[in-house]
């Protein structure tokens, strides 16, 4: 029975670092290079993320640079940003790429919002799908009399506390990042 809560936790930790990576590319107030670095770039008949291609900065709050380590993948980054969904149009010079973001407004920040409650849902989920596994895992071995009937329910408990834990680290990220968007 421990050993099938044990093995979860691992998995409990990825969700919430997975939906930590999440909520970075989601913009708040500020230009944050994890913004775009994970746009994925065709070069060459490859498909890169951005970060693989070029150096990015931020120049100022509200700006980000993107400077291709070759000249030959200026075309291909520039096409993916434009396709990407960043509320501004990039602008290309040649040699570097400068995205201007908007201040955000009221209504795009409901919209962040919303983007970060969705997320959360779906780490939410997974996390029920994994602990859905180990009560399975442990009501086998229940019926196979590997534990006892004590064991399950107390089981059952611990699956429980653990995943109070991570909603609760899920929830808390939420939040942080909410109020991030409103600042």
């Amino acid at each position: 029975m421990r050993q099938s809560i044990e093995k979860i936790k691992p998995e409990f930790e990825k969700v919430v670092d997975y939906f930590k990576r999440e909520l970075q590319k989601i913009r708040s107030g500020k230009a944050s290079p994890s913004l775009i670095e994970d746009i994925i770039v065709d070069c060459f008949g490859s498909k890169l993320p951005l970060k693989q291609l070029a150096t990015i900065s931020c120049p100022e709050p509200r700006q980000l640079l993107v400077q291709p380590w070759s000249a030959e993948y200026l075309e291909g980054i520039d096409k993916a940003l434009q396709q990407a969904d960043l509320g501004t149009s990039p602008a290309n010079d040649g040699h570097i790429i400068r995205i201007n973001l908007p201040p955000v407004t009221g209504e795009f920040r409901e919209r962040l919002i919303t983007q970060v409650s969705s997320k959360g849902e779906e780490a939410y989920q997974t996390l029920r799908r994994w602990r859905d596994e180990a009560w399975k895992e442990i009501q086998e071995k229940f019926h196979k009399k590997e534990i006892s009937e004590d064991d399950k329910f107390k089981g059952k408990d611990e699956l429980q506390e653990m995943i109070d834990e991570y909603h609760k680290k899920i929830e808390e990220l939420k939040e942080k990042k909410k109020k991030e968007i409103l600042e």
